[in-house]
């Protein structure tokens, strides 16, 4: 039986937007495969680490008729990779194996039985659909993403916060020594929902969406959520556990702030990074009016210097942070200019974006 019959191209695209999820080793060797399903020329692509399901569909030709079967999912995207741009590829079945042609080139792969795809068990208890458009969301977890902690014993850290409520949909991450918040306004009203999505799972979506204003659907449940969006279906486990009340931590009516141009003050702190110290990545940030002053030395005594001149009338404040965690947060947001408001040194910092009024960002103070 024919399967299919189409460009490289296209049936590459469809393959790669499942695989993200395929591990290339796993205990159960069925879970490297991709499962296809075929109904006349319409085929559903669905790959699975039994903690999160993606699921596409493509018209891709061939035989009429239905066939179902699984087949290593890295292995045909390395092929196809493999095969010139413009090339038509057909994809054919015979004795438990799957035979692929493109130009003179062939290769016959070995499936396994799609019966034995272990597919997730969808909940039933899915509250109200709700969405936004790709490029929101997609915007959303690009500026909180960097705070998820990795690999922390705190495992609802590991992840990212969504929290659905009226007409506002935030993003919430942390890993302790800083927390970064994002939110977007949602047409229709929700009641409050709450889930906290698995580390993987958002670096999956952050891959998958696109910059455009289609719109992502969204609905979430006790144990999982479910994202639809550019003809695909992703289903996603949640962390279990109680994410720590945000709202706490994020500092209120700090009286020195001041506002300054973001890409100036990421040089200078990517300059002064050079010679900290791989373990310790601190730098001292000395504010006075009229000037904000940068510094770091590394065991060798070496040491670099930054200033900057600000619009700054306020106490003079002298304090440590971690450098990565400034750094991250201006290299992923794009507005031109960001607000730093200051209680004293040894109080967290909020950064701030003017332009936005739905982005937080704390970081804590370090000793230097």
């Amino acid at each position: 039986m024919i399967v299919l019959k189409a460009p490289q191209q296209k049936l590459l695209e469809a393959l790669q937007s499942v695989a993200g999820i395929v591990e290339r080793r796993h205990t159960l060797p069925i879970l490297a495969n991709v499962l296809m399903r075929k109904n006349g020329e319409h085929i559903e692509f669905t790959t699975s680490d039994l903690e999160i399901q993606v699921r596409t569909q493509a018209d891709l030709g061939g035989d009429a008729g239905s066939f179902s079967t699984t087949v290593g999912a890295r292995k045909m995207i390395d092929i196809l990779r493999s095969l010139p741009n413009d090339q038509v590829v057909t994809l054919s079945s015979a004795q438990n194996k799957l035979t692929l042609t493109g130009g003179k080139s062939r290769f016959t792969l070995q499936t396994l039985p799609a019966d034995d795809f272990p597919l997730v068990n969808e909940a039933v208890d899915f509250g109200p659909v709700f969405s936004v458009p790709q490029k929101v969301l997609k915007g959303l977890i690009n500026q909180v993403h960097f705070a998820m902690a990795v690999h922390d014993i705190r495992y609802y850290l590991n992840g990212i916060l969504f929290v659905a409520e009226g007409k506002a949909l935030t993003l919430v991450a942390t890993d302790g020594h800083r927390l970064g918040l994002a939110q977007a306004q949602l047409e229709s009203d929700i009641p409050k929902q709450e889930v906290i999505l698995p580390r993987k799972t958002v670096l999956e979506l952050q891959r998958l969406l696109r910059d455009e204003d289609t719109p992502i659907e969204m609905r979430f449940a006790g144990n999982q959520a479910k994202f639809g969006f550019s003809g695909m279906e992703f289903v996603t486990k949640l962390v279990e556990g109680k994410f720590p009340d945000y709202n706490r931590v994020i500092p209120k009516g700090h009286k020195n702030s001041v506002t300054l141009g973001r890409q100036p003050l990421l040089s200078s702190l990517q300059r002064a990074a050079i010679l900290t110290s791989e373990k310790f990545k601190g730098v001292r940030v000395n504010l006075d009016p009229g000037t904000l002053r940068i510094a770091s030395s590394n065991a060798e005594q070496e040491e670099a210097k930054e200033e900057l001149e600000v619009d700054y009338g306020g106490d003079a404040i002298e304090i440590g942070f971690n450098v990565t965690y400034l750094m991250d947060v201006l290299a992923n947001i794009p507005q031109d200019m960001i607000k730093i408001e200051l209680q004293d040194g040894n109080s967290s910092a909020l950064i701030t974006v003017p332009e936005q009024t739905g982005f937080k960002y704390v970081v804590m103070p370090m000793r230097i």
